[in-house]
């Protein structure tokens, strides 16, 4: 019975304790730290059954629900998961439960914090829960909104905006902050990096609407029904052409490839921790999902064709985010751009279309959400305590944060792929299904994991080894539960599961095969014949 109102609980918890917040004043910090750590405490723990009762005999969509929200139009609230969507809505609903306790000694706005938090989580899983192309954009849209206040209201200034020439004005005083400093475009100010945000991803969601748009008119069926505009739709060649680079342009810039990317690290740097960590871990997947789910599924030919060219540009995404991330020296900044690079990918493994590679894509999905989930929590904690992220100014923290410390290199580790940790599994992965396709883009993207390692010692050595920074005296290791709790959760599930992945494998699995199944019915072109023959060599390697 509980099976037929999974979704909706996981989906609804978090928007229910939002609602409840919203009369609660701001004063009983208590009830609203218990409150939005109850219910999306709620959420996790259902999106953990969802993860280990998704039936992998069966495959397919699961726990679907459907209700007629308007006859007229075709439009339903229609939610379902298959094997690639399962693992993703358990991301959210992690990421949004820790960023509960990352957040917990907010002192301003705590109630109006927390509301954003599990909106911010409630939209993303929508996402990954919507078989209807109205709704799946109507929380596309909504995930948007809260990323934008977080910026404005609790964002940070960037790369030393307080010593710039601006900041004070003639009487000697500081300009106002947040909502009175909006109209604050400085390139290192929260503002620019809010409305930066804001921009790219409004223009790529316009884009992505007349994609949808078109497949709706042209399907013929007066439905926004994704399964059943797959299965039943009339679309010829040129309107899956021009639907495909639609919603591709439209949910690119949100995947952060390039040369959509560059607000990306800008708005990593600026969000407060809690929010770092959704926009890593999820809200940028969202690009990545809604290609699989919408290009994949309802235009293979498209798709096959424009593919080569995406494994083109993910190489730049590699060896730029990279490159770039060994020249910062914020910490939040090298984060960033690490998950730029990260981005790079897990696009190889979507472009070679086969088992292993796109199995491995939406493997790495998820383990890129745990690394970079911890590493931002970690740099806000580590911010909370130095007041500042500049890593020449950080040194021997070691000595005063020895937890900290230790997360801090399982994280790193994790994000450059040490044996061990999920990145490693979903790299792997990608690789063996990338080389048959492509070898020249496999080569250099696994060469590139070394400018990766030389960025993360780095930065490890440099913040937490050595001497302890004589002005750094009274920083504080993370010592109280709900400092260890979110850093405990994250540690385990990239460990548990680089170490056992073969639940996670095969539950993507059986989202995965359905998909390149449609790319076989589409044969004659030879990389359908490519992705028949990689996909054979990709079941005995899992094997």
């Amino acid at each position: 019975m509980i099976n037929d109102y999974l979704l909706s609980i996981i989906l609804f918890a978090p928007f229910a304790g939002a609602t409840v917040l919203f009369f609660i004043s701001n004063t009983q910090k208590d009830v609203v730290r218990g409150i939005a750590a109850f219910f999306s405490g709620l959420s996790l723990l259902a999106s953990l059954y969802l993860f280990y009762t998704f039936d992998v005999s069966q495959g397919g969509f699961q726990f679907i629900s459907r209700t007629v929200w308007s006859q007229t139009l075709g439009i339903s609230f229609y939610l379902g998961v298959d094997g690639i969507g399962t693992p993703m809505v358990l991301a959210s609903a992690l990421l949004m439960f820790c960023g509960v306790f990352v957040s917990w000694d907010i002192k301003d706005r705590l109630k109006e914090f927390y509301i954003n938090l599990l909106v911010l989580g409630s939209a993303t899983m929508g996402v990954y829960m919507s078989l209807d192309l109205f709704f799946l954009f109507f929380f596309y849209e909504l995930s948007v909104i809260p990323m934008y206040l977080f910026l404005i209201m609790w964002g940070r200034h960037t790369k030393g905006y307080k010593d710039m020439k601006g900041h004070i004005n003639l009487a000697g005083e500081e300009k106002r902050e947040s909502v009175g400093f909006i109209l604050n475009f400085n390139k290192n100010s929260k503002e620019y990096a809010a409305m930066k945000l804001t921009l790219y991803l409004s223009f790529g969601a316009v884009v992505a609407l007349m994609g949808i748009l078109l497949v709706y008119v042209k399907s013929g069926l007066n439905t926004f029904d994704l399964l059943e505009i797959g299965e039943k739709g009339n679309l010829s060649l040129g309107v899956k052409e021009i639907g495909f680079l639609l919603i591709f342009i439209g949910f690119a810039p949100i995947a952060a490839i390039f040369p959509f990317h560059s607000w990306s690290p800008v708005g990593y740097a600026a969000a407060p921790p809690a929010a770092s960590m959704m926009h890593a871990g999820v809200l940028k997947k969202l690009g990545h999902f809604t290609i699989i789910r919408i290009c994949f599924y309802l235009f293979p030919e498209a798709t096959a064709e424009w593919m080569p060219l995406v494994a083109i540009i993910c190489i730049f995404n590699i060896i730029y985010g990279g490159l770039v991330a060994f020249l910062q020296k914020d910490t939040k900044f090298v984060v960033g751009y690490s998950s730029v690079g990260h981005m790079g990918y897990i696009f190889l493994g979507m472009a070679s279309l086969n088992t292993i590679s796109l199995t491995g894509a939406v493997f790495f999905l998820f383990a890129d959400a745990m690394a970079m989930g911890l590493l931002f929590a970690l740099a806000g904690f580590i911010y909370y305590q130095a007041k500042t992220l500049d890593i020449p100014s950080l040194g021997g923290l070691v000595h005063k944060m020895p937890f900290v410390t230790a997360c801090f290199v399982v994280g790193g580790a994790a994000s450059f792929g040490l044996p061990g940790g999920m990145n490693f599994v979903g790299e792997i992965m990608v690789f063996m299904g990338a080389w048959e396709i492509y070898p020249i883009q496999t080569i250099i993207a696994a060469l590139a994991v070394v400018i990766t390692w030389a960025y993360y010692f780095r930065m490890t050595r440099t913040m937490f080894f050595g001497k302890l920074n004589p002005a750094l005296p009274d920083v504080k290791d993370a010592r109280s539960w709900y400092e260890r709790l979110p850093l405990v959760l994250l540690v385990f599930f990239t460990l548990f599961f680089g170490i056992f992945p073969g639940k996670f494998i095969s539950v993507i699995e059986k989202g995965v095969t359905p998909i390149l199944a449609r790319f076989d019915s589409t044969a004659g072109s030879a990389i359908a014949q490519q992705t028949k023959l990689s996909t054979h060599i990709g079941d005995e390697s899992i094997k």
